[in-house]
């Protein structure tokens, strides 16, 4: 594999709205992601992606963008992200934004001009299509629930948003609309930006024909995804993309990728593919409900294991992943993967070794690091997130009670990752001084990294360890380029696997017990080295792997062990 500048880094998502406020409006700025740069230093944080901070009317927070040139007032000025990119460039470390280019605001200054004039220049920008009689060109759902088409006022055309209808999508079939794409993101490269994550990237090859399909819910309408699962083409625009932007920068690419093909992998993020890497979805898609939150699936230990196991072998001698547990479209991974009685600090150690340690590029969502958690609300009007107030809606149709659709939502809601970043026991959880956009999870009080970082024994300072670890100068071969290789799948309540890497010869083993009784486990081989417990028992596992050939796992404990 030939090797590449960001194969070794931790990245770390920042939500800009709720990380951290300095001007006291509530919503968190760019001077606040400067203030906490050492913080993410001393973390072992090499890229930060920030989620959108371009001009928006923040519909889709921040995802609905009127100018991409901009930088929002809430968060700040272009003068305070050029300080940021050279503070970070002091630190070694690299931004890297979010890219949104399947769709734009319906305030961009094209969709103005196109409504202006649907038969003109600026329609082509985007899909106005004639309707069939009086009904839409055809029956797709949006992402975010309703028709995926939309009357253009005073023509007989329809315009098409797959998420919402503030959000027109992008005509990727006009070349001209592709070269301002490119044009726009090689100004944000020139400004030194580290590279992209590209949003919702998948959605932008459409079959112009737009045929509907057979309805899947009572509303008559189905799922746009139908769709896009049916065209082909898309990697045509994204190789096109790729060499008239990223690969002149040599910048690092991160894909959103829902719905490829089977075969598509190298593609994607083989040696020459479209993307540096792609998030690994593959454990959050195990919760998704055939109509929606309120069916949504229980997380299930082997099930989850499987298929991230799965997942990892499935990479072997193609590419890199990037391995999340949560981020800000998904809720708090220690509430959704760890089982009740791991819901403590030991679980959430253990469930930080097992994904950062996978083989990829490990990414940290603000607050993952100190363990925050999902955040239960009393009423919808308490929610924010445009998707959660669509599906609780959908749950009160389908026969829920208010409370069986609110807990679906403490479940599911995207509003669980979007909570202000818990600083300190403080007021507001030392995120503002003024009146937080979004109420605070109260849990504050206790999980906070005032609390945490001073504490040996915390979440946080067994963060940095495993970090640290990850990225030293004896383990980083082996961590970055070894093989997966999966270990005691035959053990029901065990995440185990070991990575190998052959021309160095290491062995590290990584076992976690997320069962509720201790479990006893026979080593193959010589115990070296403990190089890391979650319950600093170092010396003690490294005692009974030499005394009994075995090691004795408590509940919600793991530990990193080098083989040989």
């Amino acid at each position: 594999m030939k090797k590449k500048w960001w194969h070794d880094k931790v990245a770390y998502q920042i939500y800009p709205k709720s990380f951290l406020d300095t001007n006291g409006d509530g919503i968190g700025d760019l001077r606040g992601v400067i203030s906490k740069l050492d913080y993410l230093k001393e973390l072992g944080i090499d890229i930060i992606w920030l989620s959108p901070i371009y001009k928006s009317p923040f519909v889709d927070q921040g995802y609905d963008i009127a100018d991409y040139y901009k930088i929002a007032e809430e968060f700040g000025t272009m003068e305070e992200f050029d300080e940021l990119l050279a503070e970070a460039k002091k630190r070694d470390m690299y931004i890297v934004m979010d890219l949104v280019v399947n769709h734009c605001s319906d305030q961009h200054e094209y969709f103005k001009k196109a409504l202006a004039n649907p038969d003109g220049e600026y329609a082509e920008y985007f899909y106005f299509v004639k309707g069939k009689g009086k009904k839409a060109p055809s029956n797709y759902r949006s992402y975010f629930g309703g028709s995926a088409w939309e009357p253009v006022p005073g023509s007989d055309k329809y315009y098409l948003h797959m998420f919402a209808k503030e959000q027109p999508d992008l005509n990727w079939e006009n070349p001209k609309l592709r070269r301002k794409v490119y044009d726009m993101i090689n100004w944000w490269l020139d400004k030194g930006l580290g590279g992209f994550r590209i949003d919702a990237i998948i959605n932008i090859k459409k079959d112009v024909k737009f045929p509907s399909f057979p309805a899947d819910g009572p509303d008559g309408l189905a799922s746009c995804v139908k769709m896009v699962e049916e065209v082909e083409g898309v990697g045509t625009f994204l190789e096109e993309m790729k060499h008239e932007t990223f690969e002149k920068y040599d910048a690092f690419t991160v894909g959103e990728v829902f719905n490829m093909k089977e075969d598509e992998l190298r593609e994607f993020i083989g040696e020459d593919g479209h993307f540096s890497t792609m998030f690994d979805f593959s454990a959050h898609e195990l919760t998704f409900g055939e109509h929606g939150w309120y069916d949504s699936k229980p997380i299930v230990f082997k099930e989850w294991r499987d298929i991230v196991f799965a997942s990892q072998l499935e990479m072997e001698g193609i590419g890199f992943k990037a391995n999340i547990i949560e981020n800000h479209d998904e809720p708090r991974g220690a509430s959704r993967y760890l089982p009740a009685h791991a819901q403590n600090e030991a679980g959430k150690k253990m469930l930080a070794t097992t994904s950062v340690l996978l083989r990829g590029i490990p990414f940290v969502f603000q607050g993952q690091e100190i363990g925050m958690t999902n955040c239960l609300r009393e009423d919808i009007s308490e929610y924010d997130d445009i998707s959660t107030i669509d599906q609780y809606q959908v749950a009160i149709e389908a026969g829920c009670t208010k409370e069986e659709a609110l807990h679906c939502c403490y479940e599911n809601s995207r509003d669980n990752a979007r909570t202000p970043m818990q600083w300190s026991d403080g007021e507001n959880a030392g995120f503002t001084t003024g009146k937080p956009w979004l109420a605070l999870n109260p849990n504050y009080t206790e999980i906070n990294v005032k609390e945490q970082e001073n504490r040996a024994d915390s979440v946080l300072s067994y963060y940095k360890k495993l970090i640290a670890l990850r990225k030293s100068d004896s383990y980083k071969e082996t961590f970055t380029y070894g093989k997966f290789v999966p270990a005691y799948e035959e053990q029901d309540d065990i995440f185990a696997f070991r990575r190998v890497h052959e021309e160095n010869g290491q062995d590290i083993l990584v076992v976690a017990n997320f069962g509720q009784e201790p479990c006893t486990l026979t080593v193959e081989g010589k115990v070296h080295t403990v190089l890391l417990s979650n319950m600093n028992r170092e010396q003690a596992v490294f005692a009974e792997a030499e005394m009994n050939g075995s090691v004795t796992l408590e509940s919600c404990e793991c530990a990193v062990i080098l083989m040989g």
